[in-house]
């Protein structure tokens, strides 16, 4: 049976090969291979180049052809670094009332905030929870996301936080993205819970850490460190015990108020996400860290808040990434590319940083460099649409979807 794959020929391909970590990027550095091909070996990337060449250098006897005739753009696969896919219910009410000026604290007293959704997520089973992120999880596919991070939070206690990782474990299974779990017990102080902001934690810590290092639910912890969730004094306990069992960590910083990034600095951590209310202080500590920005457009159109500092956070040199966010509260939309190419309108961003900040660079935020590039040894996680201009996918605002899909070395195709 053959197990390798040529497509081609593609109108642009877009390699994103040689472009950095981290600064400004232009356009000219994008690395376009006119009329292309790709040439796959099980779930990788053998070579790219322009089609003729491979088709001379490869036994054609040997290759399964896809044959394109050549008016596509190739991107990378999409990755989306945060995300609160695994839940139940819906906030429709709470955008409604925000919407016609209610605060966070009137729509909390009126049964909304994010207790509604706790409430609604500890019903479901974990074989509900698991379907409604494989759903969630097909819908990204769909559009171009190969690569995807799932949160739990809206347990807020042991045994739901195990039971939402559990689902996300089985969603995994089900769907033909990555999923990549990650713990987010500490998302804020649960209701039913009588004792301390503390106590709560010392708890997730004596009786939650165990049974994920034991059954391998999750590597990575998150935290929401905020005036209305918890303390950079109270969270750094906790998320000093993470690291020492090997978790990498990220945190919810500086989305309200201060002082989430620079706890995040100072722990090391993968990547501090939101950061909306970073002033220069906390954009220069970022910049000249290695952890890594990620601006998530999705909650601010939310919320009707300021985006991310991006375009002064890549002028000083810092890594970028741009995730949706996807979650019941501020950011329903979910939509990666729309809500990226928003961003880039309002922060100046080129079509290179864009492009960087939902492949490679989002991928560096969860620790995976083996993917966001079309280059030879990546996973052949690829996007064909159908333009001929590189320029039209952010141009037209997220309305121009990915015509194929392809998942490690397998063109994807939606069961119905």
């Amino acid at each position: 049976m053959k197990n390798q794959k040529l497509i081609g020929p593609i109108k642009q391909l877009v390699t994103l090969e040689n472009l950095p970590i981290s600064g400004k990027l232009s356009d000219s550095d994008l690395g376009i291979i006119s009329n292309a091909g790709i040439w796959i070996k099980d779930d990788r990337i053998v070579e790219i180049g322009t089609f003729e060449q491979l088709r001379r250098k490869i036994d054609l006897n040997q290759v399964t052809r896809y044959d394109l005739n050549g008016e596509f753009v190739a991107l990378p696969g999409f990755v989306d670094c945060h995300t609160h896919i695994c839940f139940a219910g819906s906030r429709a009410k709470d955008f409604s009332m925000r919407n016609a000026g209610k605060s966070y604290l009137e729509i909390a007293k009126a049964g909304g905030g994010i207790w509604d959704t706790v409430t609604e997520t500890r019903k479901k089973s974990v074989t509900e929870l698991a379907r409604i992120t494989v759903d969630r999880a097909n819908v990204h596919l769909e559009r171009g996301v190969t690569t995807i991070e799932v949160k739990s939070g809206y347990g807020l206690n042991v045994q739901q936080e195990v039971k939402i990782l559990s689902a996300i474990q089985k969603a995994n299974n089900r769907t033909k993205a990555d999923l990549i779990p990650t713990c987010l017990a500490a998302h804020t102080l649960p209701k039913d819970w009588s004792g301390s902001r503390e106590e709560y934690l010392f708890d997730l810590v004596s009786k939650l850490f165990p049974v994920l290092i034991k059954e391998k639910l999750c590597s990575r912890m998150d935290a929401f460190v905020e005036e209305s969730a918890f303390s950079p004094s109270q969270i750094l306990p906790f998320l000093q015990e993470a690291k020492r069992l090997g978790m990498d960590l990220t945190v919810h910083a500086d989305q309200f108020s201060t002082g989430g990034s620079k706890l995040a600095v100072e722990l090391g951590a993968i990547s501090a996400d939101h950061l909306e209310a970073s002033s220069e202080a906390e954009i220069r500590l970022l910049s000249n860290s290695k952890t890594i920005t990620v601006a998530l457009p999705g909650a601010s159109l939310g919320l009707g808040c300021r985006f991310t500092p991006a375009r002064k956070i890549l002028d000083q040199g810092g890594a970028l990434a741009i995730a949706s966010d996807w979650n019941p509260g501020s950011a329903p939309m979910g939509d990666l590319l729309t809500q990226a190419s928003i961003l880039a309108t309002f922060e100046k961003l080129s079509t290179a940083e864009v492009f960087a900040g939902i492949t490679f660079r989002a991928a560096a935020a969860l620790g995976l460099h083996d993917r966001g590039k079309l280059a030879s040894n990546q996973l052949a996680d690829v996007n064909l649409f159908p333009t001929s201009d590189y320029r039209e996918i952010l141009y037209q605002q997220g309305q121009l979807k990915p015509a194929q899909v392809w998942k490690r070395g397998k063109k994807y195709t939606r069961k119905t």
